[in-house]
């Protein structure tokens, strides 16, 4: 498939560049706009440039539903958390509804399977239907980060989500260190734009994998409902 890259001078340049995206993708659409976040340093620095000016004044903050592309399973104030990095870089410093916040339960007993069904329930109940329509994408934008090893959210090479096709969120185990929560394809395709963010020489490698649409990376199969975005840095970025 098609990707659309855009290389940047660095990841600060990246950082103001995608977020004047995003608040232009905002502003233009009325009603919600459904945005899945990605963790990482890359995506940190962009939250944390969306509430500076001109940003934050022009985000329409009470329209803008947050999401989770994958969530690792720890408590929401662990470090580790993904919630938890958008919160303290980005929603705790923006005039954000409780209600707009639409985080993986991770606490309270539950179980990771649990957490991921309650997860999808919740997509769900936003969506308005229990089934995909590809001419209604269920997100406006989603975020993607580019591992080394071409996962993206918590869809790792070789693992049974790669092949879900019905749900909608699964938990992921024996990956990493902990327990995962991640979308599956149908959800992460269900966009109207999906953008990865790569940043740093240690991604070249890879990214020109993605670049070449590498079959083996996971990141590489997601085939979205509209167009599909790359924001690099010039250390990331092919070179010349």
């Amino acid at each position: 498939m098609t990707r659309a890259l855009e290389v940047l001078a660095d990841a600060e340049t990246l950082a103001h560049r995608v977020a004047g995206w995003l608040v232009d993708l905002a502003v233009s659409k009325s009603g919600d706009f459904a945005i899945a976040l990605s963790g990482g340093a890359t995506p940190r620095r962009l939250y944390q440039t969306l509430v500076t000016s001109p940003y934050r004044e022009a985000t329409p903050w009470s329209r803008i539903h947050w999401f989770w592309g994958d969530e690792r399973f720890v408590p929401c104030t662990d470090s580790a958390s993904n919630y938890h990095m958008a919160q303290e870089a980005m929603l705790a410093h923006a005039p954000v509804p409780l209600l707009n916040i639409h985080r993986i339960p991770t606490e309270g007993g539950i179980s990771p399977d649990a957490a991921a069904a309650a997860y999808e329930q919740d997509l769900k109940r936003f969506y308005g239907a229990a089934r995909f329509d590809r001419a209604r994408p269920l997100f406006d934008v989603t975020l993607l980060g580019l591992g080394p090893d071409g996962h993206t959210a918590s869809l790792f090479p070789g693992a049974p989500a790669l092949d879900e096709t019905r749900r909608w969120a699964v938990a992921v185990t024996g990956e990493s260190a902990e327990p995962r929560i991640t979308l599956t394809y149908p959800a992460l395709e269900s966009s109207r734009q999906v953008a990865f963010l790569v940043c740093g020489s240690d991604k070249r490698a890879i990214l020109n994998r993605l670049l070449d649409d590498d079959a083996e990376l996971p990141a590489a199969r997601l085939r979205p409902a509209g167009p599909c975005h790359v924001f690099a840095d010039a250390a990331a970025g092919p070179q010349a």
